[in-house]
């Protein structure tokens, strides 16, 4: 089971997520305090390997407390999807009678009462029953009614009592058997409300309470899931189980013992204790040793001894000796060959109830408390701990969640540490928090998701970059520095490593055009002397800015790659107008490559192949019978039809969808199959002639 995506609501900050698109590896950035770590502790308690317990006091949002504390049931605070592979389709198939094409996809969710729901695209929802869910929706847009602002006109005051009572009438309705008769009812009681001013706010929540019940009337219709109790068994068994690490859980060098002993079995600590007795946990069962029997072999005898009392104090000193240096051995053995920037060599030993960590290497080889060293090897040997114990001493089937890694380190060492998840994530999922450019890789930012607050306080994550610029008139460009500063440390990077940077439009255009690289590469139509590093600009308006950036350093400036809409062809002329007039010819435009004078990045593709991936890509309405690719046509840019498609039938392009659908564009690219571009196609000689040009 792979995660495609998942959704965080009304758990602490988030009020609604959206739909999170996961990555093999995924970059959650933002600002301090924008509730980057709310998005990632629910995933956590969807199925921790340990520990990831719920606790309603610190997880329900603060405001809503006094009303799901003790709602039945309680609210779904996390929703994951998962992809099945075909062994896994092949046994759900065997289980249930249904074909494998049913299974392409199970959403697993997790109420605050601990209960799991699992729902197949296919059948019927088996989450908390259809009317629950629309006792839910009523009640929840009654909240917003009666929420809202006590100042609001005459006119709107009437418009809210009406719709109250229209909403108490159709609670009244909910108490029947018979989920489609009932929601048919309600959705009736609820459509007799009309009003002309579409745009007041009890409009709004009285349209969106219909939409929620069409869309649950809608789902009575599927068929059942057959035998069950065997399909959520089976799925439960084989979830991904999620390690969640922070910083608080580094370990020092000097543990009391009695003070382990005690903070084991709490449940009562800080945020900070607990993590560290958590880590302290791990270490001794990784071991294999008991802080309490460590205590007791070492301990001391009073008063006058008899030799034969003497011997046995020894004997077992002796033992806690043995023991201590046997789990010293067996650790830098196993930690070696897990970690390989370094050959370290863990002792492990005991003083009275102290128990402590030293470490030498072969640059240093003198003994050197845990504590000591560097804050890099503290994360890794308390991660290390962490990782391996709670994923049962091995690395498959668990998806790591890592807050702020590596917060502490040099920048170098932070460079390194990314290095090493991409080694990681051959065998695991790795989904981050970071407000670090060092921790943000340029060459992928489809991998990025933006944290940050919206209007309302809360927490809302998103592909697009730039949707605080959009969302809130730039109030928190802040929340992306980590994106931006990635980008201009790229283009530091690339002078030192003697790369050639490309400056480009959007991360779209960049995620497009390193698949298409990496193909031609591996086709052998290019093979570049330097790498190629193309580098998102946030629209034309960067364009500028990051050329000076590049030039100031070497005086020679990057190509510009811009499409042949209005604003590319703008900036195109102003660029060799002035900044580009000596070297006009590294001003390139794309709509050159296609058939189109305004072509743009989508438009270097086949578009028959293109829009087919576009039909499975748009969430199509059950009753638009229409696909994407029955009606595209060449003479205009793909992008313009996709958001005229979506407009015409009602479909919802959200912020960043560009970016979503480059990314999954480029999984197809990589795949080496022809379903997007093809060396028979005549579109992929004029790819290969851009790329001479770059």
């Amino acid at each position: 089971m792979i995660l495609d995506s998942f959704r965080v609501t009304e758990f602490r900050s988030v009020k609604d997520s959206g739909w999170i698109d996961a990555e093999q590896i995924t970059a959650l950035i933002g600002t301090n305090e924008s509730g980057k770590t709310n998005i990632l502790l629910p995933l956590w308690k969807l199925n921790p390997a340990d520990e990831g317990k719920i606790d309603l006091k610190s997880d329900l949002p603060r405001d809503k407390y006094h009303t799901y504390r003790s709602a039945n049931p309680k609210p779904i605070f996390i929703s994951a999807k998962y992809s099945l592979s075909d062994k896994e389709k092949l046994d759900l198939s065997k289980l249930s009678d249904h074909s494998c094409d049913e299974f392409s996809q199970v959403i697993v969710s997790k109420d605050f009462d601990g209960n799991l729901y699992y729902d197949f695209p296919f059948s019927i929802d088996h989450g908390p029953s259809i009317i629950d869910k629309a006792k839910k929706v009523i009640t929840t847009c009654k909240g917003t009614l009666e929420s809202g602002n006590d100042a609001v006109g005459k006119s709107e005051t009437e418009r809210r009592e009406k719709a109250i009572h229209i909403i108490d009438s159709a609670l009244d309705i909910l108490n029947g058997n018979d989920a489609h008769t009932v929601l048919t009812s309600v959705s009736e009681e609820v459509a007799k409300f009309n009003d002309e001013v579409k745009s007041s706010i009890t409009c709004a929540a009285m349209a969106d309470a219909s939409q929620q019940l069409q869309a649950l009337i809608d789902e009575c219709s599927k068929p059942e899931l057959k035998n069950i109790d065997a399909v959520t068994t089976y799925i439960k068994e084989r979830m991904p189980k999620y390690v969640y690490y922070s910083n608080y859980g580094n370990l020092d060098s000097q543990i009391y013992l009695p003070q382990v002993l005690q903070n084991i079995g709490r449940q009562d600590l800080g945020v900070k204790a607990a993590a560290k007795a958590r880590t302290l946990k791990t270490l001794f069962k990784f071991v294999q040793l008991d802080p309490k029997e460590i205590m007791e072999l070492g301990s001391e005898a009073n008063g006058n001894l008899s030799q034969e009392q003497i011997d046995s104090i020894s004997e077992k000193k002796k033992e806690r000796e043995i023991l201590l240096s046997s789990a010293s051995s067996g650790f830098t053995k196993s930690f070696n060959e897990w970690w390989k920037q370094g050959n370290y060599t863990f002792e492990f030993q005991a003083d009275g109830n102290f128990f402590k960590i030293w470490v030498s290497d072969s640059v240093r080889p003198e003994r050197i408390e845990l504590e000591s060293r560097s804050t890099g090897l503290q994360w890794f040997f308390s991660f290390y701990l962490v990782f391996l114990v709670e994923s049962e001493l091995h690395h498959q089937n668990a998806i790591l969640l890592l807050d702020e890694p590596g917060v502490t380190l040099h920048p170098l060492a932070q460079k390194d540490l990314f290095l090493f998840f991409e080694n990681l994530a051959q065998n695991n999922q790795i989904l981050y928090t970071t407000h670090s450019p060092f921790m943000v890789d340029s060459n992928h930012l489809e991998r990025v998701r933006s944290i940050y607050i919206d209007a309302d306080g809360k927490t809302v994550a998103s592909p697009d970059l730039r949707a605080t610029e959009r969302l809130r008139g730039k109030n928190q460009p802040q929340s992306i520095y980590p994106a931006h500063a990635a980008l201009g440390l790229s283009v530091s990077d690339t002078l030192l490593i003697n790369c050639n940077p490309v400056l480009v439009e959007g991360e779209s255009d960049q995620v497009y055009l390193s698949a298409l690289k990496n193909l031609l590469i591996s086709k052998g139509k290019i093979a570049p002397l330097k790498e190629l590093v193309f580098i998102p600009t946030g629209g034309v308006k960067g364009i500028k800015a990051t050329s000076a950036i590049l030039s100031g350093a070497s005086e020679v400036k990057p190509p510009v790659l811009l499409d042949g809409d209005k604003p590319g062809l703008k900036m195109a002329a102003e660029l060799r107008g002035d900044f580009y007039a000596a070297n006009q010819e590294k001003v390139i435009i794309v709509s050159n490559y296609t058939t189109l004078a305004n072509g743009e990045i989508e438009d270097l593709f086949p578009k028959t192949k293109f829009a087919r991936i576009v039909s499975r890509f748009l969430p199509r309405p059950e009753e638009v019978d229409e696909e994407f690719d029955d009606i595209v046509v060449d003479n205009r840019p793909i992008c313009d039809q996709i958001e005229d498609f979506a407009k015409t039938h009602g479909i919802t392009l959200e912020l960043g969808w560009k970016v979503r659908l480059a990314t999954t564009m480029k999984k197809e690219i990589l795949r080496g199959t022809d379903k997007v571009i093809g060396e028979a196609d005549e579109e992929f000689s004029r790819i290969v002639s851009l790329f001479e040009k770059l």
